[in-house]
């Protein structure tokens, strides 16, 4: 099991004192951020006391964000064991990806068809910044960037509610996601994938956009299925809970 430690003794300043539900609103969404920029890894046991300490509160707004978070799926609450962040079973993680795949393919398919030109030139952009990320090494850059890369494919579709909906199958599976970027090789990968992605989005060819995209996140899931193993492989045996 892995147990929290450092992580959860990060520094926060400690919230104003208001309604209950502010409060364990504002600690959900910092966990949430924590979560998916992977400061919380999958499989991490969040324990009331030392989230209490962490952000200067009681235990109980601390209770009622692990509710919220339980409930956007990035924790689950297993019995007589406690919260941890969301550690999906293999058929799980699939079920996931690919559904952010199906959803990341009509992205790309809208936005061939109707991105402006702008759009096109701001999306063409940051794949050349991209690029220098990967030339530097650089793979904090290099995954803000993506995420501005992606963010600009949603935006292209001009469907907002799209959007919404693929922003938030994608908060679900960053955890899994990001672990691409711990590999040099994989962010040229990435950007060769973008490449195809990009020019055929400029040249409008919905069709090879889609399964370009689907393609592009099917090998993340690749990635992150080999990541998942090594996680409950590095766990004594019966120790790390499997989420459904």
């Amino acid at each position: 099991m892995i147990e929290l430690t450092q992580s959860l003794a990060m520094q926060s300043a400690p919230l104003e004192p208001s309604d209950g539900v502010g409060i364990a609103q504002q600690l959900c969404q910092t966990l949430e951020d924590d979560i998916v920029t992977g400061k919380l890894p999958p499989g991490q046991r969040l324990e009331e006391p030392l989230l209490a300490k962490r952000f200067g509160v009681s235990r109980t707004p601390v209770r009622e964000a692990l509710q919220l978070l339980t409930a956007s799926e990035l924790a689950e609450k297993i019995p007589n064991k406690g919260v941890y962040v969301s550690l999906a079973t293999p058929e799980r993680l699939t079920a996931m990806f690919e559904s952010m795949a199906e959803l990341e393919g009509m992205c790309g398919r809208l936005a061939a068809k109707r991105m402006t030109s702008g759009e096109r030139h701001n999306l063409d952009k940051l794949h050349h910044e991209l690029a220098e990320t990967v030339r530097l090494g650089d793979s904090d850059g290099y995954e803000t960037l993506n995420r501005a890369f992606h963010n600009t494919l949603y935006r292209g579709t001009h469907n907002d509610v799209l959007v919404d909906v693929t922003l938030s199958v994608r908060r679900r599976v960053a955890p899994f996601r990001r672990v691409q970027f711990t590999s040099l090789a994989r962010l040229a990968s990435s950007h060769a994938e973008h490449q195809g992605i990009v020019d055929a989005i400029l040249r409008g060819d919905v069709s090879a956009a889609e399964q370009l995209l689907y393609d592009h996140i099917m090998a993340v899931h690749d990635i992150s299925q080999d990541y998942l193993v090594s996680l409950r492989e590095a766990s004594p045996a019966n120790d790390m809970p499997a989420f459904k």
